[in-house]
């Protein structure tokens, strides 16, 4: 049906799902914050593993979709390139929170830790590029190595959290991972219903993940775009906005570890993406398929993250424009590999 519409109707489909995706993800993060509560699990964990993993289902469904009609560049585009656009993200956060340096106020070993992890696993599909292309029913053994170092890391995250081996330096503009005191109104709320919302949320976001999948493509084909483009710079950043809107009304709530921590799983859950993109795509390893300018943003991607580790440890307290360093460099690394992508690849 999608393939039958008018170019205009494609344009209004792709937004469309845009803003069910961006509203779905302000409910998302309310809701979010009082499960980190409730549970006793802590902003960094919930926001690295339930909010992150929950705002990348539309993600998700797109590189699956993606990888089912053998389109290999589109689907792994689509994963790191949300990777990249999130991490800018953070650094638009960064703006809107006046007091100190967001990286500052939100020290957090668990979100560092993440965030080594994330780097590890984006390493794995340079792994898999620089060694022959074996298969086991047609999946790469990366693929199958990448879920297992995740849940690895899980692991790693909650120990870290419940038996630090340090701690940050406490100041008067870090912002303290605190219960917070529920109103009347959401205290009548049991929480299996706040899971229960939580999941009819995800649901509308895979749905609307798939059309955008859909109109994607039939953009890519009819306006002549590169795979590469339209994944890394299109579908990747509509469905990341989840993580824009989740982060920014994370940081207005003063949750600022969920903020950062949603970011940061969020980016370790979309390396999943490519699993299952691998294991959707029949012709092959994914991996070999892909093109350089799709591993560019792998590249790009691993620089950010960097940059923003770094910006986690130092923990500069007023920098540029009210706002980190890391902030500034981050965003420059994205605004450079945007423009490469449109002029060169």
């Amino acid at each position: 049906m999608i393939a039958e519409a008018s170019l205009t109707v494609i344009l209004l489909l792709f937004a469309g799902a845009g803003v069910v995706i961006c509203g779905c993800g302000i409910m998302m993060t309310g809701i979010a914050d009082k499960i980190a509560d409730r549970t006793g699990l802590g902003e960094a964990i919930v926001g690295a593993v339930i909010l992150g993993a929950a705002t990348s289902l539309s993600g998700t469904v797109v590189s699956v979709t993606a990888a089912l009609d053998g389109r290999a560049s589109l689907a792994f585009s689509n994963s790191i390139g949300g990777i990249a656009a999130q991490t800018a993200f953070l650094a638009l956060a960064d703006l809107v929170y006046r007091r100190a340096n967001l990286e500052h106020a939100a020290a957090e070993v668990t979100n560092i830790i993440q965030g080594v992890i994330l780097l590890g696993l984006l390493m794995l599909p340079f792994a898999a590029l620089t060694t022959p292309e074996w298969t086991i029913l047609a999946i790469h053994p990366v693929s199958f190595l990448v879920p297992a170092v995740y849940v690895m890391g899980l692991f790693v995250s909650r120990t870290t959290r419940e038996q630090p081996m340090w701690k940050p330096v406490r100041t008067r503009e870090t912002r303290a991972d605190t219960p917070d005191d529920e109103d009347e109104g959401s205290a009548r709320k049991s929480t299996p219903r706040l899971f229960g919302e939580f999941g009819a949320l995800m649901l509308g976001m895979g749905v609307a993940g798939w059309v955008i999948a859909q109109t994607g493509s039939e953009l890519t084909d009819r306006l002549g775009f590169s795979a590469s483009l339209v994944g890394a710079l299109m579908t990747a950043v509509v469905t990341s906005l989840p993580e824009l809107v989740t982060t920014l009304a994370a940081v207005r709530r003063g949750a600022l570890q969920l903020a950062v921590g949603g970011i940061i799983g969020g980016n370790t859950f979309d390396t999943l993406f490519l699993s299952a993109a691998d294991a959707a795509y029949r012709d092959g390893s994914l991996y070999h398929a892909a093109a350089m300018s799709d591993y560019f943003w792998i590249v790009a991607a691993a620089l950010m993250t960097v940059v923003l580790l770094a910006g986690l440890i130092v923990r500069e307290k007023d920098g540029p424009a009210g706002i980190g360093v890391e902030s500034v460099l981050i965003l420059s690394l994205y605004a450079a590999a945007a423009g490469l992508q449109i002029l060169v690849f």
